[in-house]
């Protein structure tokens, strides 16, 4: 199987992925409203319900079976990422399973009960960890980064940007920093281990973009002291 990852597709934003099967292949796609052109016999694709399980984490109801020989191709939105991960037996990365878009024929999936203490730090109930040999795509807002992690010097990670991490990294929730950084920040997940974290840059991109775009303190409180200022201020 070959995956091109096209670059943007016009100013207004957007990108697009095109899938070559070859006739050995299957790939499960999770998000198949996506799918804007396909090349192949109609037969090759199989659309199915998830099961209860799938259901529940991806809040979707069908997944979308494509075998080879054929050629797709997915929309993406505007501010989203793709990108591809190799998975081999032994792997030991959890997953957020929302950010799954396809998995590859051989990729065995199994839910993981998080203990009490990881439930709260990140939330969730359930993780995904993913067995035997293919290859997985994430779809998420903003470009994949990874780091290493140490089993001494801690790394802290933005709570909601992570994407996976090892099963057996220890994690806290933690803030750094002296008082005033810590009091401005958002909860970080404290890890330590080995193995790679996985975390996505998108939703910090939003916020600086808020930030940028937002107007300046003056021009808010002219435009409530001075009678219809909200009309005569813009």
């Amino acid at each position: 199987m070959q995956i091109h990852n096209e670059n943007e597709l016009s100013d207004l934003g957007g990108s697009a992925v095109t899938f070559d099967l070859g006739e050995d292949d299957l790939v499960h796609v999770l998000h198949p409203q996506q799918i804007i052109a396909y090349r192949g016999s109609s037969h090759l694709r199989h659309d199915k319900l998830m099961n209860i399980k799938g259901m529940y984490r991806k809040r979707k109801l069908i997944q979308a079976d494509f075998s080879g020989p054929c050629r797709f191709t997915a929309a993406l939105p505007p501010g989203f990422s793709f990108t591809t991960v190799p998975i081999e037996d032994g792997s030991s990365l959890l997953y957020d399973f929302r950010y799954l878009f396809y998995y590859t024929h051989g990729i065995r999936m199994r839910t993981k009960l998080l203990n009490v203490k990881n439930m709260l730090f990140t939330k969730e109930v359930l993780k995904m960890r993913f067995d035997g040999s293919g290859e997985i795509g994430l779809l998420t807002p903003g470009m994949v980064c990874q780091e290493a992690l140490d089993p001494e010097k801690p790394l802290y990670i933005e709570a909601s940007s992570v994407i996976a991490y090892p099963e057996q990294a220890k994690l806290e929730l933690a803030v750094y920093g002296n008082h005033l950084a810590s009091q401005h920040m958002s909860y970080h997940l404290k890890m330590t281990g080995q193995g790679t974290v996985l975390f996505q840059a998108g939703q910090h991109s939003r916020r600086l973009e808020q930030d940028l775009a937002d107007e300046g303190l003056m021009k808010r409180v002219l435009r409530e002291i001075i009678p219809f200022g909200s009309v005569f201020i813009k």
